[in-house]
Parts: structure tokens; sequence; C-alpha cells
């Protein structure tokens, strides 16, 4: 594997652990164990049988309460603490072959992708919840699936189209997370107006 297709499977493992952790490392382990992609020896152990057993109950789990209104929330807060050190040791893993300091600097820029990315689905299904009905979630959900699969496939046969995609992604990120938070901000206000019987300034 040369530095370029380590270095797109370092950042696609950590993009994709922000969206659907157990998914990512099921998918790939999956994949490794049936030869059609090899993995460093960092990460062999995602291709162990028992990996593969307790990642694919974690998938199915995760995807149901994924597709759950306002439960998704909470799914994602609690996985705050699970994605981001994941997605860290994930790129630690792809550059295991390497010397100690790629392996570092991997890791520090694995927790930065893993982080951006758990920040930005969180942050908009927090917005998205905030509409009665299901469908919006359900969408967006589906949409996460498919945008996840086409990653990976990217990060693992066009390392170079990922890594360019990659860095366009993170800038849209940084741009767009200092808006979504001041809009989750502003529905965290309205709600708690609401609760003490005020009026909603969004109310014509």
């Amino acid at each position: 594997m040369d530095m370029a297709a380590q270095w797109a499977l370092a950042g696609g493992l950590a993009w994709a652990s922000g969206f659907r952790l157990y998914a990512t490392v099921f998918i790939v382990g999956l994949l490794a164990h049936f030869d059609i992609v090899e993995l460093p020896s960092g990460l062999l152990v995602m291709q162990h049988p028992w990996v593969l057993v307790a990642s694919g109950i974690l998938t199915v789990g995760e995807f149901l309460a994924d597709k759950v209104p306002a439960f998704d929330s909470v799914w994602d807060a609690l996985n705050t603490l699970v994605r981001i050190p994941a997605g860290a040791l994930l790129a630690w893993g792809a550059m295991g072959d390497e010397p100690a300091a790629t392996q570092f600097i991997a890791a520090l820029a694995g927790g930065f992708v893993s982080g951006g990315t758990h920040l930005f689905k969180s942050g908009g299904r927090a917005l998205i919840n905030t509409s009665p009905e299901p469908v919006s979630n359900w969408t967006a959900s589906f949409s996460e699936d498919g945008v996840l699969l086409l990653g990976l496939w990217l990060a693992l046969q066009h390392p170079w189209v990922f890594l360019v995609l990659l860095a366009v992604f993170l800038a849209l990120v940084i741009w767009l997370l200092p808006k979504l938070w001041r809009g989750i901000a502003g529905m965290i206000r309205r709600l708690r107006r609401l609760g003490r019987g005020g009026p909603d300034p969004g109310t014509p």
C-alpha cells in the first residue's frame, strides 16, 4: 500500500467513524476478511471473527437508532465519547507500518476529522429534529448511509479523489459549524422561552 492509499485509508476511516463508527468497522473488516481489501498490520484486528460479530450487532443497533427522531440525537450524544477517539485510533492503525511520528500525526488528524464529521452530523440532526414529521429525519439518515458507502469506496479504490474531496468537506465543515451551532443555540433559547410560558420570538 503506497503512502497516498494509506493516508486515504486513515482519513476515510476517521471520516466515516464520525457518521457510522460500527458500520465502518464492520464493512472494512468484512472486506478484509474475504481478502477484497488488504489492511495494514495495525488494522488486522478488524477482520477478526469476534470483532465482526460485535461490530455487526452494533451496526444493526445504530442503523435502527439513527432512524428514530429525537432518539438519534441522544444516540449521537452518547457516542461522542466513542466516535472521536475511535476515529483517531483507526487512523493510527492505518499507519501501523510507519514510524511512530507518522502514526502520531495520523492519530491527531484522525481525531480532528472524526470530530468534525461527528459535530456536523449531530448538529444537523438536532436542527432536523425540530420538525415534527419523521420524513426529514429518515431522509437524512438514509442519505448518510449512502454517503458512507460512497466515501469508503472512494477511500479504498480512488485515494487521491477521496483526499481531495475530504479536504473540500473539512473546509465546508469549518465554514458551516459556527452557523450550525448558532442555529442550535437559537433553538434552545426558543425552547426555554416556551418552557417558561413566554412567546416564541420566531412566531409572527
